[in-house]
């Protein structure tokens, strides 16, 4: 299929422009993001395991992470091998059907993992508002119901946008990005694309600021219940169980917003790639890292975990 291709009868594969075009940028890449998939796999999986292991940890908190870490395995998993592949190919050719696929499920991914924090902001406003109800509050089935709900809805929204996006006439099938993105495949459209825009708007208000909504509601009751906390110790103790999970927050939420709900003029593609790589690449490497490092009881499961082999060596 070539570059001056006029309609979408026929397209049977994309060709992705990548992150760089200049061969050195391209292997210094490859090095770096292996090393920082690396991270991912076993930081995520390590993070399960623990929570598997570890009866300290069967707590709805870390239902919630564990959740949040096997959504991060998975949408790493829908490009990352492939991008690597492609740093070190001439011709970065994706079919069509693999494109609609990793579309659909990076979106569902995504949209799942707002909403998870979401309800991990709940489950804390809970945990430090309402501490001796919370396990009644916080019990099996809400957890499940919550987590099941978050997947649903963003799988469901996914469903839609991918459906309404390949329908449209594309004038070629060269893609700018490293992936199939939803903006850079619209960009591939022939015909006005105002009502995709319209329901990229939506979908991101829904998927993003609904949750962000949720997340400020908990985090404005905590504040105002930790400020009562008369005791020093108590106040950062209070904090302490919060701090892991609003800095994730700040990092996904920030750079959704950042690359979707801008305005269209003050934004371009290469920003749009860089953005993008942050979210998909460097978020799901730090969250492990960001709740085990400070997260005492991780620690200390880990170092319970670690104890064990050795004695066993």
């Amino acid at each position: 299929m070539g570059q001056g291709n006029k309609t979408q009868t026929g397209v049977n594969e994309f060709i992705l422009l990548g992150l760089s075009s200049d061969w050195g940028t391209q292997v210094f890449l490859f090095v770096l993001i292996v090393a920082m998939y690396l991270v991912t796999i076993v930081g995520n999986f390590l993070i399960l395991l623990l929570i598997r292991l570890d009866s300290r940890l069967h707590t709805p908190m870390y239902f919630f992470l564990s959740v949040l870490s096997l959504v991060d395995l998975c949408y790493t998993n829908s490009f990352a091998p492939q991008m690597l592949a492609h740093l070190l190919s001439v011709q970065k050719s994706i079919p069509f059907m693999s494109c609609v696929l990793q579309l659909y499920i990076s979106l569902a991914l995504g949209g799942s993992e707002f909403f998870l924090l979401g309800a991990m902001a709940y489950d804390r406003y809970v945990a430090v508002c309402h501490p001796l109800c919370y396990t009644v509050i916080m019990h099996g089935g809400l957890c499940l119901g919550l987590a099941a709900g978050c997947l649903v809805a963003g799988f469901v929204n996914s469903l839609m946008e991918t459906i309404i996006t390949f329908r449209l006439p594309l004038c070629h099938n060269v893609i700018n990005h490293f992936a199939c993105e939803i903006l850079a495949v619209l960009r591939l459209a022939c015909v006005d694309i105002s009502f995709n825009k319209v329901m990229v708007a939506v979908s991101g208000f829904l998927l993003i600021m609904l949750p962000f909504s949720l997340v400020l509601f908990s985090y404005g009751r905590i504040v105002a219940a930790v400020l009562h906390i008369r005791s020093s110790q108590g106040r950062s103790k209070a904090f302490g169980t919060c701090a892991s999970h609003l800095t994730v927050v700040c990092m996904c939420f920030g750079a959704t917003i950042f690359t979707y709900l801008r305005p269209r003029s003050a934004s371009s593609v290469e920003e749009e790639k860089t953005v993008a790589l942050v979210y998909a690449v460097v978020a799901p490497m730090l969250n492990p890292l960001i709740y085990s490092l400070r997260n005492k009881e991780v620690m200390a499961a880990l170092h319970k975990v670690l104890e064990k082999f050795r004695g066993r060596g």
